[in-house]
């Protein structure tokens, strides 16, 4: 009777440890998880304010270049894309499909905003306007946030990513459905990235 009374013993204690064990990697997971769905939360925060300052940008460049109707008009349509993108990567963050379509109507809203920047310094009078220029500053304030905010969720998906990957958490993770997150990359070119930017000051 002893010795089977501390072979059930045995054996309850290893099923309670194998559990707590499980559970430990479980909730660290989802600690993770939560992690880099906030560190995106901080992106959508800012992308929404990118998005509402365009159409103010628009209007005041209206005024002075009538001639160049085709190009804000490219603008507000690479708003309107990435707009909709955003509110998929938000319904979904780390999602691969989502983040690549974020990525890249990022970037063509990117190129869209650079173009009109450098049709822009052929008006002088544009350049000098107030509105113009405090608009144009809450963006590269706001395009340096996004910055900020996008490295610190590539930062996190990358920890999240490399515990779920490791051993023996990738089991529970296979288990539980803790699917890999995608980074938010520019898909923009080498070429792209070295244009420079258009300043008003």
């Amino acid at each position: 009777m002893g010795s089977t009374l501390i072979a059930v013993l045995v054996l309850v204690g290893l099923v309670v440890l194998v559990a707590i064990i499980v559970a430990g990697m479980y909730n660290g997971l989802v600690t993770l998880r939560n992690r880099y769905k906030n560190a995106f939360a901080q992106i959508d925060v800012q992308l929404k304010r990118r998005y509402d300052l365009i159409p103010n940008l628009v209007e005041t460049a209206k005024g002075y270049m009538a001639h160049e109707r085709g190009t804000m008009e490219a603008v507000i349509q690479a708003r309107n894309v990435a707009m909709a993108a955003g509110k998929a990567a938000a319904a979904n963050p780390g999602d691969p499909s989502a983040m690549k379509a974020l990525g890249g109507a990022e970037t063509a809203l990117t190129g869209a905003l650079g173009r009109l920047m450098a049709v822009a310094e052929a008006y002088p009078d544009l350049k000098a306007n107030q509105n113009m220029l405090a608009i144009q500053e809450e963006l590269t304030s706001t395009e340096n946030k996004i910055a900020f905010a996008r490295q610190a969720y590539n930062d996190s998906v990358t920890v999240y990513n490399t515990g779920r990957e490791k051993f023996p958490t990738n089991i529970i993770a296979g288990m539980f459905n803790f699917g890999p997150a995608e980074l938010l990359e520019s898909t923009e070119s080498a070429e792209e990235r070295k244009a420079p930017r258009v300043s008003f000051n």
